[in-house]
């Protein structure tokens, strides 16, 4: 693909040239209006709490010299709590709105932000990580671990998208998979150390809610020298926007305005998660928004005019967001709903917006990393022996290791019913455990070898195109809803939200031919939007029991029972036999459009149908071992390396190397800090995440 979109001319950089001056007044107009209305929603937003107070007592209060009944109540709340607030959310709006302009000047790219270059991931997970082991920093100092994790999370993603030169999908893809790396991450230090993060969960998406200005404080001088330097930098990026062989040409030091532009949005991304955590998507949607306004309004695309815009427009954004949740939602309950919930919601409609306008290479092809070097069958048979007996050990060993060590003659007395009370306590729990992770493995590999199939993506899985959290919405929501309900209500309300959500992911990125680019994207948005609606759920209906949806979104086989092991079994006895059974019909399918039809294939009912199964599949895995990340990714490619495309060997084999994949991940995660225990979503993530920067940078160089 070109790596280019039709809204580029919309967002990209736009070189500034000469500025009428006919311009300045449209110019002092876009900046009026914008402040205007950010003053009307400061004003709603200060009225907005569990107090009652009208605009007309507000402005008493803040009068000096004025008195009344109730006065000093109204100051008290103001300078307590909405103050703060309202200030953070302005501040922050500010930093990410230009940190996000910054970004995307840089790197050419309408899709660049701190949330797609992980620099919010990296910053988060640096502030958990300290939090984590009860370390309590000056706030100087906590800003600077956000600023170095920010740093380096945004350089390996700039290194593996090579700058971003390689188009805004590139960026995107790679930054999903090392946000999504640091995040299980994350979510593995707030189970481990729930007493030492308690609340970091909520603040992990992002809220203004302040106690007093000391942070505010703290922060504002940063975010000037931040926005200070930008605006230093701005002729050299408007430079830069004429293409690095001109930018030379004309006196500019390319390399060093992209390390110093690149090092100030980090500081200025880096310094708004530590005022309120990684608030979601603002540094997308506010530059966005502001090169869109941009481009009717003459002079305003020069850097020195847009970079400050685009940080009132990200002002507006988070202020907005604020009111609505505010104006949703009780006031009560409204106080502890992150605010980074809404705006990853607009986030990911934008993000969507932008990926359905994805100028088409072509409809989606099979990649060179669809295909595996052909084998003969005596290699072929080799593989499945290997494997067999990988499967067969990792089972033993799942068995065997854990908190308390097994060995193989207490498993024996043990199925014999013979073996002592504690082995058989030890072994009653972990071998429904060790088979659900066998089987969920089993069917998200699977689930992934058909939609890479379909989907003639070998980026494509289920947790990338919205499968997986749009199973964890129902799964989750039937959990909290229901409390005490049994497996096969949750396994229902997963399979209707998976199908819902990867029947809009289709749906969306089939607009004008499907586009293996825009359907990733597209499902990465939907993936967003899904993920801030779970965490909508456990904060609103059961903010006091994140451990559980905590212990399902980090894919983890704790606590499972039988219950758990059947649907799983079920729908893998009835899902391999089928997609066995059209293994020639997902040969022709992963090719193109034309060979399928010229050869009597129904291409739309076979697509149905076997897009449904993943579902079903997906689903059934979530209910067995949560939010697993990246089997269905890993499993499927490296399947076909080893035993070539052909679905009568790549699915089978993609199936035991899913099962063994997450039977091992498991093991480590029981075995490594016992007594403690590391989701088996960390483990795998740990192994995906670079598995599919590797595979991203092999798709994209084309071998």
């Amino acid at each position: 693909m070109s790596g280019t979109t039709d809204t580029a001319a919309d967002v990209a950089v736009t070189p500034a040239g000469t500025t009428p001056r006919r311009g300045a007044p449209r110019v002092i107009a876009a900046f009026a209006i914008a402040l205007a209305l950010l003053l009307v929603l400061a004003a709603v937003h200060l009225t907005q709490g569990t107090a009652d107070l009208s605009v007309a007592e507000l402005l008493r209060a803040l009068v000096p010299g004025s008195s009344g009944d109730g006065r000093e109540q109204t100051v008290a709340v103001l300078v307590a709590s909405r103050v703060p607030r309202l200030l953070a959310a302005l501040l922050v709006g500010l930093a990410i709105g230009v940190a996000g302009a910054t970004l995307q000047s840089v790197a050419r790219n309408p899709l660049a932000s701190p949330d797609t270059l992980a620099v919010n991931a990296g910053a988060y997970v640096s502030v958990v990580a300290v939090a984590a082991y009860g370390i309590a920093l000056p706030f100087l100092v906590n800003g600077l671990v956000a600023f170095l994790g920010g740093l380096a999370a945004s350089g390996l993603v700039l290194l593996v998208a090579r700058g971003g030169a390689a188009g805004p999908a590139r960026v995107v893809l790679a930054g999903s998979a090392v946000a999504l790396a640091l995040n299980s991450l994350a979510v593995v230090l707030l189970m481990l150390f729930q007493q030492n993060t308690t609340g970091l969960y909520a603040w992990g998406s992002g809220t203004t809610v302040q106690s007093g200005t000391s942070q505010v404080t703290f922060a504002a001088p940063l975010v000037a020298f931040g926005v200070l330097g930008a605006l230093l930098l701005a002729h050299r990026l408007d430079v830069l926007g004429l293409g690095d062989d001109s930018a030379r040409v004309l006196g500019v030091d390319v390399r060093r305005t992209r390390v110093l532009s690149i090092l100030l949005a980090v500081l200025l991304a880096a310094t708004a998660v530590t005022v309120t955590g990684p608030i979601g998507f603002v540094g997308l949607c506010g530059p966005v928004i502001a090169r869109l306004v941009a481009r009717r309004v003459p002079g305003l695309s020069r850097h020195l005019l847009l970079l400050p815009f685009a940080g009132v427009v990200g002002a507006l954004v988070i202020v907005t967001a604020d009111v609505l949740l505010r104006l949703v939602l009780p006031a009560a309950t409204a106080i502890s709903v992150p605010t980074g919930v809404v705006t990853s919601l607009a986030g990911a409609v934008l993000l969507v917006w932008l990926a359905r306008r994805l100028r088409d290479s072509g409809p989606a092809t099979s990649s060179t990393g669809t295909h595996g070097t052909a084998r003969s069958r005596g290699f072929v048979t080799v593989v499945g022996v290997v494997l067999g007996v990988a499967l067969v050990t990792a089972f033993l060993a799942a068995l065997l290791l854990g908190d308390r060590l097994v060995l193989l003659g207490d498993v024996a007395n043990w199925w014999r019913g013979t073996a002592g009370r504690e082995v058989s306590f030890v072994l009653d729990q972990r071998w429904p455990r060790v088979l659900v992770a066998l089987l969920g493995g089993a069917a998200l590999a699977l689930a992934g070898s058909v939609v890479q199939a379909v989907c003639r993506n070998p980026l494509a899985e289920p947790g990338l195109l919205g499968i997986t959290p749009g199973a964890s919405v129902g799964a989750v929501a039937m959990v909290l809803l229901v409390p005490g309900v049994g497996v096969w209500p949750v396994m229902g309300a997963a399979t209707l939200a998976a199908l819902a959500t990867f029947a809009l992911v289709y749906r969306l990125a089939s607009h004008r031919g499907l586009s293996s680019d825009r359907l990733v994207l597209i499902g990465i948005g939907v993936s967003t939007a899904a993920s801030a609606i779970t965490t909508l759920l456990v904060v609103v209906v059961s903010p006091w029991n994140v451990g559980v949806a905590l212990t399902w979104l980090a894919g983890s086989t704790y606590g499972r029972t039988l219950s758990q092991v059947v649907p799983a079994a079920i729908m893998l006895a009835v899902g391999l036999p089928l997609a066995l059974a059209g293994a020639r019909t997902l040969d022709l399918v992963s090719l193109d459009e034309d060979v399928p039809r010229v050869l009597g294939v129904p291409l739309n009912r076979a697509r149905l149908g076997f897009l449904t199964l993943a579902a079903v599949l997906t689903a059934a895995a979530a209910c067995a071992v949560g939010a697993l990340a990246f089997v269905g990714l890993v499993a499927p490619h490296a399947a076909r390396a080893l035993v070539g495309a052909r679905h009568a060997r790549s699915v089978p084999v993609s199936v035991a190397l899913g099962a063994l994949l997450v039977t091992v991940a498991d093991t480590v995660g029981r075995t490594v800090i016992a007594p403690s225990q590391i989701a088996a979503g960390l483990v795998t993530a740990l192994i995906g995440a670079p598995y599919f920067i590797w595979l991203l940078s092999r798709v994209r160089a084309g071998r």
